[in-house]
């Protein structure tokens, strides 16, 4: 019994180990790209396609990797993820143009998604009914740590090394996970025969999520995207052109807050009601985007310094730039582990379902949004100016939680928000 109960948790810990590799490589990519688009004079167009490329091949992505999980090993699909997550690291050192950046940047978009969307299944599908949001929330935590560490990594190395050392720790860790997966990951012996999307699709609650996510998809790429930008970027281009440390601190302040809170909340909403975390994380998501573009004025109303010694210009925004991207990290604490818990909670409902197929068409509804607010982003960027990307990511959080709870009510009863 304590040897099946350790090779349960070891499988854990290894697919945990894995969603931190998948984030560690993202995370650090967040810190680069902005200065990237400084020394590769990317325009503001330009600059939404490194985004947009990036999730325009997940879209592709998503539907026959999600099959393959559920037909096939998803421990084999696994690998073959990592395995392509090393050689795409080893070519971002060859970049030099802003079109050979976006190339790669799909690349990593296959890596990211395929890691993300077998590794989220295997949790879900490992996990009781009861424990669901709890490990999935744990999961998310290891990815934040990941997302912590990678910036970091990435900030601190960045200014003494260049771009190319940071890809070679990147393509190290890719290979030391794979070896971990090979050592403590069974195989996968759940075969979904068919194609369990069809029936997925009209699934009713799932539909109903869809109607908040879709929105929401504009909201987090939006705000997720622009916030080191807006830290980042030179001046003359609307940004606040703080040093990379900074730019590190204000990314990591959302990540350690979903760090430290998702497993909590996670079990709250598997015992209080998920779709009403769902709510909350969502609508008050975007009255924080909202205040974003304020965070100059209120630095200056309350004197606070341009610089700090030996670390650089950081502006008078940095203080609350670091306390509002903390609390937009609190907020998807709320909503991320509860959303996904749903989800798996609908992929694992029957003989028929697939736990990889409901997160794919998670991701699916995603993509749509994902795809096309960096361009949106990148044209109000260039057009009216930095702070209408956020309060067009405020928006439209807001319009998704509400149509949420219209859609929630109006289909499942009032209780609903409680009951899910």
């Amino acid at each position: 019994m304590t040897d099946a109960l350790g090779e349960h948790r070891s499988q854990f810990f290894a697919l945990y180990l894995v969603r931190f590799a998948g984030r560690f490589g993202f995370s650090a990519l967040v810190i680069l790209l902005p200065y990237y688009v400084n020394r590769l004079h990317a325009s503001g167009l330009m600059t939404g396609l490194f985004y947009t490329g990036f999730t325009a091949a997940q879209l592709v992505a998503v539907v026959p990797l999600a099959w393959a999980g559920d037909r096939y090993d998803k421990r084999l699909v696994l690998l073959g993820a990592l395995g392509l997550g090393a050689v795409v690291y080893a070519l971002f050192t060859l970049v030099t143009t802003p079109g050979t950046l976006v190339g790669v940047r799909a690349l990593q978009g296959l890596v990211v998604v395929a890691v993300s969307l077998l590794t989220l299944a295997s949790v879900g599908e490992l996990a009781t009914a009861e424990t669901r949001a709890n490990k999935i929330g744990k999961s998310n935590a290891a990815r934040f740590a990941a997302a912590i560490a990678g910036s970091v990594t990435a900030g601190v190395l960045y200014p003494w090394v260049g771009f190319e050392p940071v890809f070679w720790v990147l393509v190290g860790l890719s290979v030391l996970t794979a070896l971990a997966v090979v050592g403590f990951l069974r195989p996968d012996e759940t075969v979904v025969r068919g194609f369990p999307f069809s029936g997925l699709a009209f699934n009713r609650r799932i539909r109903t999520l869809s109607v908040f996510r879709a929105q929401y998809s504009v909201a987090v790429t939006l705000v997720r995207t622009w916030v080191p930008l807006f830290a980042g970027v030179v001046a003359a281009r609307g940004g606040l052109e703080m040093v990379p440390i900074a730019v590190t601190l204000v990314v990591t302040a959302e990540k350690l807050a979903n760090l430290l809170l998702q497993p909590t909340l996670g079990s709250l909403s598997d015992r209080y009601g998920r779709a009403l975390f769902v709510f909350v994380g969502g609508g008050a998501y975007g009255l924080v985007a909202f205040a974003v573009p304020f965070t100059p004025a209120l630095g200056a109303a309350l004197g606070l310094p341009e610089t700090i010694p030996h670390v650089g210009y950081v502006s008078v925004a940095f203080v609350p730039l670091l306390a509002l991207n903390a609390l937009l990290g609190v907020t998807e604490a709320f909503r991320e582990p509860a959303s996904m818990a749903l989800f798996a909670d609908e992929g694992s409902s029957d003989e028929s379902s697939g736990v990889a197929a409901s997160f794919g068409i998670r991701d699916l509804v995603w993509r749509p949004g994902s795809l096309l607010a960096p361009l949106f982003g990148g044209w109000l960027m260039g057009s009216v100016g930095m702070a209408w990307v956020f309060y067009a990511g405020g928006a439209a959080a807001i319009s998704g939680a509400l149509a949420f709870l219209l859609v929630l009510v109006r289909d499942h009863g009032r209780d609903a928000l409680t009951e899910w």
